[in-house]
């Protein structure tokens, strides 16, 4: 089924194709302006002929809603962009170059449910960190394991760019229980953090450079580089004087004890409030649940306000308001790596991929977020040797928790889940991490068949 009522001609489409086909799973997403107007920014050096919106039943509203603003930004612009949206995945990723995953599912209800059951148990709801991230990742990584399945008969030779949290733990499953190799991890905080940095220091965000070493949303700045010249120090000492330390728009952080941040002397990212801040960001979380909401439903009425404003006829640019999302960024970071890798660039970006020894204490095989070197053949890290050892057993038991987590997801393994979940320092009981697994797993009932099988056998 087509949202703009188009029959598919397959051979038609495709004997003619010219130039990049990009196939965009989760195309409905309020998150979508951005990209199109990454690749209107970067037609130059990036040569896309089609954009295929791809979307389910439930999200063909919305579908119908951005990809016709999609096509008014390209007319706008003037670029000879095909926009195709589609209920149709394999028929989008038909001898697609690169594929985008953004989805969300069980939609933004189920990431509502993610933030407030947790709550209940004293436990910090947050949809990538502690339950949170669990259960997106338990929701998640099937669908992202048929895709690739998808992709290994349909499009062998694509990139497949996620941008779907939990991105880390999504990675990691990619890379151990699918035969996709060409798999990048995107997440737009490394780049909000240069961009935070860039103004702390009031020059252009061109002449910063961080190196990125961790997970995601547990990536630390190592280094930070201004033309080239290690100003750490001085960056370290002007983050301490801020009031809010977060580079983020969905996450209000506090102010970094001064004396914690030097002797860390790293940059911690914004999602490191969970951690080192657990008992503050409960009590702000808790109080938001119960008064303004959970950032779930903030997002929710963001993102009605949002699809009102695309509904303007005469709208035919990004609107600002986007950026109150909390995607900003993702135009530059998620096309700027697309160029990079079609382009054989060598840049310097941060990304999720296999590890291959870049980092010591994590092996070889998982994901890890790092700065890479972005080639035709993909990203190669940079090697840092070993994690500083402030940092280093913090990421090793999130990377604990991401390799439990994406067995569990695999498996439907429910000890599993409650295993990954007591790791997560964000839960201090096993017992309390099996009765949230518990309540979880039947709140989410839909979207986990993988864990109830026996209520549902197979005939024959």
């Amino acid at each position: 089924m087509y949202g703009d009522g188009e029959a598919l001609k397959t051979q038609e489409v495709f004997t003619m194709k010219e130039g990049l086909k990009i196939a965009t799973i989760g195309g409905g997403s309020s998150y979508t302006p951005e990209l199109i107007e990454g690749f209107i920014k970067r037609y130059d050096e990036l040569k896309v002929s089609e954009i295929w919106l791809v979307d389910i039943e439930e999200g063909l509203e919305k579908l119908n809603i951005v990809g016709n603003l999609a096509r008014r930004m390209i007319k706008r612009a003037g670029l000879p962009i095909e926009v195709h949206l589609t209920l149709d995945r394999k028929a989008a990723l038909i001898d697609a170059d690169f594929v985008l995953t953004q989805f969300r599912v069980g939609l933004l209800d189920a990431r509502v449910k993610d933030e407030k059951i947790p709550l209940k148990y004293g436990v910090i709801g947050q949809e990538t960190n502690g339950p949170g991230g669990l259960f997106k990742g338990l929701r998640t990584i099937p669908v992202i394991l048929d895709i690739c399945r998808e992709m290994e008969e349909l499009c062998p030779d694509a990139w497949l760019i996620n941008f779907t949290n939990p991105a880390g733990m999504v990675t990691e499953a990619v890379l151990r229980y699918s035969n996709i190799e060409k798999v990048v991890g995107l997440c737009n905080v490394p780049i909000g953090m240069e961009m935070a940095v860039a103004k702390l220091l009031d020059v252009d965000h061109s002449r910063v450079r961080i190196d990125f070493a961790g997970l995601n949303h547990m990536v630390y700045g190592l280094d930070v580089y201004l033309d080239g010249v290690s100003v750490k120090d001085r960056v370290i000492k002007m983050v301490t004087e801020l009031e809010d330390n977060s580079f983020v728009k969905n996450i209000q952080g506090f102010g970094w004890e001064p004396e914690f941040l030097r002797a860390l002397n790293a940059l911690p990212c914004p999602y490191h409030n969970y951690y080192y801040k657990t008992r503050e960001m409960y009590e702000k979380i808790k109080e938001e649940a119960e008064t303004v909401g959970t950032r779930g439903e903030v997002v929710k009425k963001i993102e009605k306000e949002l699809f009102e404003i695309y509904k303007d006829p005469e709208l035919d640019v990004k609107p600002p308001q986007l950026e109150k999302r909390g995607g900003a960024y993702y135009s530059d970071a998620a096309v700027r790596l697309i160029s990079s890798i079609y382009n054989d660039k060598r840049d310097i970006q941060p990304v999720n991929t296999r590890n291959n020894g870049a980092i010591a204490s994590i092996p070889d095989d998982s994901a890890v977020e790092i700065s890479c070197v972005i080639t035709k053949d993909g990203p190669k890290p940079l090697a840092i040797g070993d994690l500083p050892v402030p940092v280093r057993g913090l990421v090793q038991q999130i990377k604990s928790f991401e390799r439990v987590a994406a067995e569990a997801a695999v498996t439907g393994d429910r000890e599993l889940a409650i295993l990954a979940l007591t790791i997560n320092p964000l839960v201090a009981s096993d017992t309390l991490a099996k009765q949230i697994v518990d309540e979880m797993l039947e709140a989410h009932k839909r979207y986990l068949p993988q864990f109830f099988k026996a209520e549902h056998p197979v005939n024959g």
